[in-house]
């Protein structure tokens, strides 16, 4: 049975999202796939710093989720894959967010937008990296229309990380 997706908004992030974002990703559940733990709160600040200008030079960033009631439940979007390793050079796609939105329709909804959006920017296509193991994260690169087109060895985790593809 299909379910109709949340209202969810997507803003560029502004400088309480650092705080925000910082607080949200303080669930080790919510980090599982990323380290475990939350990183310092000057991480966040920087991050949504760049994001801020990813938007301004690119037309997309990781824009900070919003749900209906104004809470921020995360972050979904895309930028330039950020590691020397991987997709170098490409577009991924992503979200992250905090353990009580889980399940909803959430990552779904605003991975659909975050499509639309660098679609108009002009990007032909665009990748997820997803840890193997990461089966919720896998199922939402599902919803939206992805394959998985290669495997790439992680260079601390021991397993492969898989890239997910789709042509916009």
């Amino acid at each position: 049975m299909n379910r109709a997706l949340p209202d969810v908004q997507l803003r560029v992030p502004i400088d309480e999202d650092a705080f925000a974002w910082h607080r949200v990703f303080a669930d080790p559940e919510v980090m599982e796939f990323h380290g475990g733990r939350a990183a310092e709160l000057s991480v966040y600040e920087e991050l949504t710093a760049r994001q801020r200008r990813h938007d301004a030079e690119l037309g997309f960033c990781l824009w900070t989720m919003v749900g209906s009631d104004g809470e921020v439940l995360g972050f979904t979007g895309a930028q330039p894959w950020p590691k020397d390793w991987g997709p170098t050079g490409e577009i991924e796609i992503g979200w992250r967010l905090g353990r009580a939105h889980w399940g909803k329709g959430y990552a779904t909804a605003a991975g659909l937008a975050t499509l639309d959006r660098v679609r108009a920017a002009g990007v032909s296509q665009i990748v997820a990296m997803v840890r193997a193991d990461n089966e919720r994260s896998i199922a939402v690169t599902r919803r939206l229309g992805m394959e998985l087109a290669e495997r790439f060895p992680h260079p601390t985790l021991g397993q492969p990380a898989h890239c997910y593809r789709l042509a916009l």
